[in-house]
């Protein structure tokens, strides 16, 4: 997983192949932050991506939101999620729950999105299971708008960590 410099992204291909899954598994907010003149840093397209998003409609925020896998949930014990999703969640510690923390995480994952319809999202990377469930059990409390904005919030972060990875700098 080779990192790119910020000077070979101003080729369209390359920024598409390279950042088209900054946003969980969304290529359309690299593709509107496209912009052939470059980014003179990795805050600076980030900067442009958060715009992407938070100009989107809503219906796209959602779409965005519902991309994302559940923490620690029967998409990670299927193996059905990006890359960069299964390494986040294993950095955190959620390759390995055990039968209990697992029940835990499907009770509380679906009763999140029945509440809010869309999945549980926090940056989980630096997280440890017991901040993240702690997290989940706080904020399922919570009501959609906050959540709503939350969990954008939490996708900006995600990404921004996802730059780092992906841009030498």
């Amino acid at each position: 997983n080779m990192a790119t410099t910020l000077i070979s992204l101003k080729e369209r291909e390359i920024f598409l192949r390279c950042l088209g899954g900054v946003y969980e598994s969304s290529p359309w907010v690299a593709e509107r932050a496209y912009d052939s003149n470059g980014y003179t840093s990795v805050t600076a397209l980030w900067e442009a991506m958060k715009k992407v998003v938070n100009s989107a409609t809503l219906e796209e925020k959602l779409k965005l939101l519902r991309a994302h896998p559940d923490l620690g949930g029967k998409a990670a014990l299927r193996g059905e999620m990006t890359e960069e999703s299964k390494f986040e969640q294993k950095r955190a510690g959620l390759g390995s729950l055990s039968q209990e923390e697992l029940n835990k995480f499907n009770a509380l994952n679906d009763r999140y999105k029945k509440k809010f319809e869309f999945p549980f999202i926090l940056a989980v990377r630096n997280a440890s299971k017991r901040a993240i469930l702690s997290a989940f059990e706080r904020r399922i409390e919570s009501d959609q708008k906050i959540e709503l904005s939350e969990c954008l919030y939490q996708v900006h972060k995600i990404a921004y960590l996802r730059l780092l990875d992906k841009i030498e700098t």
